[in-house]
């Protein structure tokens, strides 16, 4: 028998503009200028200060770009025009600048062809938003499936809809159907323009849809959905837990790897939702707790120490052992040994990210000691999603169900082109706004296995020997209700917990339809934030 012994579930929060996740990292460039410097033209002469023929605007922030790909880029000695003797000849250098009159062609160009995640911002707000979560978002999210597998007409579900938001308002819930965008039938060309463009306004039509037969029947239900700007989503979606035939199971359902937020960057924070992640396992203690589902199956990724907190928080018997290590470009492993093998212990640089029994605030943490944890993946399960299953499986037991994660392996930090090292967010570059994401390092787990870019479990199982698998797919037609023990993924956890099966009834007899892919500026967001990494001062051109 499956009871519900308790549900608690934080809503939404909707903060201001301009917010940045603290646990996100900034670096600091120190500009290193020195007066009466001699920049030379692009045609070989030169002129004195920092202007000149052929420099111009655009020519230093590509000037940031380079700069910061050629320190901190993780492919960096394996892309020609970021060698570190490309600017032994300074007339070139500037020539290489200017090969790109736009900087995210520039930044692009500049990037690896392994490099799938790298991406760069032309209004860093813009990045800081995303880092923390915030986005203009109507609150409906929804997966979009091809009608047939060999048809360009396409079907939208919805997953989960956000508290507060505009779509919870007008009664759009998970399950609900739609084909029909702003009069338009969704297809396969025009199905991103219409769902993921400007506009914060577009209206979709309800539909039951017979996946069977491919039949959509309007329910003659037309909603208007608008996106609000800078909307806060609580990355704790559901938490609850159930008497399972006598033994208490939790559930949490967790949308993005996302700390501390300062809201308006006074250095003060507004919302910690490591906080609230640590009260949801205090009341996950205080019930009993005995097993634990770990939903991730929307979460694309977040914050390094914000999965560390959740990983020591499931386990707590491995404080002090490494959960997750950083492997960065070999120029600057080279610097890190070399500073932590000198005599001076105090400027040691840590790539490694250990289990923990407090938050660096010093709240301390819960721990459920478990030697078990399911955790749910579709292959949309990335970045920290896929952190936490391959750090968790060097010490406990980890059922992954649902599919093969998306195979994200590797970290970015953020680069702000600042001006002054000591007052960062009040010496941003005034002449521009562009900040950059790039993917600095690949992260192993404590027995060094870090190749997984193929998403979780790999094709190897003996690399992994602690992870075991049980495939399951969200069918379109029984999507079932989150939370709900009957829900089909949930409920094939539930299953094993209770009768050790990998088989449950309610997978008979599913439509599963082939997936689109989603657009890449929504991948982009896949993410795996270092939050302590070498701060090193860089060269600038100006």
């Amino acid at each position: 028998m499956k009871k519900i012994l308790a549900i608690f579930v934080f809503g939404a929060l909707l903060m201001s503009c301009k917010k940045k996740d603290v646990d996100d990292n900034e670096i600091t460039i120190d500009p290193e200028v020195t007066t009466g410097t001699t920049t030379p033209t692009t045609d070989g002469g030169s002129n004195s200060g920092t202007g000149g023929t052929g420099v111009t605007s655009v020519t230093l922030i590509n000037d940031f770009i380079w700069e910061g790909l050629n320190q901190y880029y993780y492919w960096q000695e394996d892309v020609d025009n970021l060698a570190d003797t490309v600017i032994d000849d300074v007339a070139s250098y500037i020539n290489l600048l200017n090969s790109q009159n736009d900087p995210s062609d520039f930044f692009y160009s500049l990037n690896h062809p392994d490099d799938r995640f790298s991406w760069i911002e032309e209004n860093y707000r813009d990045l800081q938003n995303q880092l923390s979560g915030i986005s203009a978002s109507n609150g409906m999210k929804f997966l979009i499936y091809r009608r047939c597998s060999d048809c360009n007409e396409l079907v939208a579900i919805v997953t989960y809809v956000l508290p507060d938001s505009d779509a919870a308002e007008k009664g759009i819930v998970r399950g609900d159907t739609f084909t029909i965008v702003n009069g338009q039938e969704l297809t396969i060309s025009n199905y991103s323009s219409l769902l993921y463009g400007e506009d914060l306004t577009y209206t979709i039509d309800l539909v039951d849809y017979d996946a069977a037969n491919n039949v959509a029947t309007p329910r003659n239900i037309s909603v208007s959905l608008t996106k609000e700007e800078n909307f806060q989503e609580n990355p704790i979606h559901k938490s609850m837990a159930f008497d399972v035939n006598g033994r208490v199971v939790g559930y949490l359902m967790y949308n993005q790897f996302v700390g501390a937020v300062d809201s308006d960057d006074d250095d003060q924070i507004d919302v910690d939702f490591n906080e609230l992640l640590v009260q949801t396992f205090t009341e996950f203690g205080n019930l009993g707790v005995q097993d634990l589902v770990v939903d991730l199956r929307y979460n694309g990724g977040g914050s390094v120490q914000t999965c560390t907190y959740l990983a020591s928080m499931i386990t707590g018997q491995h404080t002090g052992s490494v959960f997750a290590q950083q492997r960065w470009n070999s120029k600057l492993m080279a610097y890190i040994n070399a500073i932590n093998s000198d005599n001076n212990d105090n400027n040691n640089i840590e790539t490694r990210n250990t289990f923990v029994n407090a938050t660096t605030a010093g709240t301390s943490l819960p721990s459920l000691n478990l030697q078990r944890v399911y955790i749910l993946t579709p292959n949309r399960s990335a970045s920290a999603s896929e952190l936490l299953i391959n750090g968790l499986a060097s010490y406990i037991n980890v059922i992954q169900v649902g599919t093969t994660t998306y195979g994200k392996n590797v970290g970015s930090i953020s680069l702000y082109d600042y001006v002054d090292a000591q007052a960062p967010f009040d010496s941003i570059n005034q002449a521009h706004d562009y900040a950059m994401q790039p993917i600095v390092l690949k992260i192993a787990n404590n027995d060094g296995y870090a190749d997984y870019a193929n998403g979780l479990p790999p094709e190897d199982r003996s690399v992994l020997p602690n992870l075991d698998f049980i495939e399951v797919r969200e069918s379109i037609s029984n999507f079932g209700t989150l939370g709900d023990p009957n829900e089909p993924m949930l409920a094939t956890a539930l299953n094993h917990i209770t009768n050790n099966n990998n088989k449950y009834e309610g997978l008979e007899n599913r439509i599963l339809l082939p997936e689109v892919k989603l657009p890449k500026k929504v991948t982009d967001q896949y993410r795996l934030n270092i939050d302590n990494f070498p701060k090193l001062p860089l060269k600038k051109l100006r």
